[in-house]
C-alpha cells in the first residue's frame, strides 16, 4: 500500500495491530518529517539518524501539526509557539508546554513502515 493509498484507505484494524503507512522512500523524499493518518489519528512520523518515531501529530499546547515543525536531533518544535518535544519519549522540554504527547511504535520491515497506535493519554 502506497502512503497516498493508506491516507484514503485507512485499514479497520484491533487495537494492538501493525498498521501499514507506507514505505520509508514514499514517506520520508521530502525530508525527515511527515504526518500520516492512522485509523483517522494524525501521526507524524520522525526520520532520526536512521531511527524512526511516531508521535501524535497535533501540539498538545495549541492546533499545530508536529510534523510542520523544525526537527533537531531527537527534538521537535512546534511551529506555532515553539515548545519542544522528545521524539524518543514524548515529553514536554519547555514552555509553553505543560503535556507530553503520544508516542506510537514504529517499525520497518523491508522498506515497509508500520505503527502501532499506543491508548490512552500520554
Amino acid at each position: 500500500m502506497t502512503a497516498s493509498q493508506a491516507l484514503i484507505f485507512p485499514e479497520q484494524t484491533k487495537s494492538g495491530q501493525w498498521i501499514a503507512v507506507g514505505t520509508v522512500a514514499e514517506l520520508f523524499d521530502q525530508g525527515d518529517c511527515v504526518g500520516v493518518q492512522v485509523n483517522g489519528r494524525k501521526v507524524g512520523l520522525f526520520k532520526v539518524d536512521d531511527q524512526l518515531f511516531a508521535v501524535d501529530d497535533i501540539c498538545t499546547h495549541g492546533n499545530a501539526l508536529l510534523s510542520d515543525g523544525d526537527l533537531e536531533g531527537y527534538e521537535i518544535e512546534c511551529p506555532l509557539h515553539a515548545g519542544a518535544f522528545d521524539l524518543r519519549n514524548g515529553k514536554a522540554l519547555c514552555s509553553p508546554l505543560v503535556k507530553n504527547t503520544r508516542c506510537h511504535s514504529v517499525k520497518v520491515e523491508g522498506d515497509g513502515v508500520f505503527v502501532q497506535l499506543a491508548s490512552g493519554e500520554a
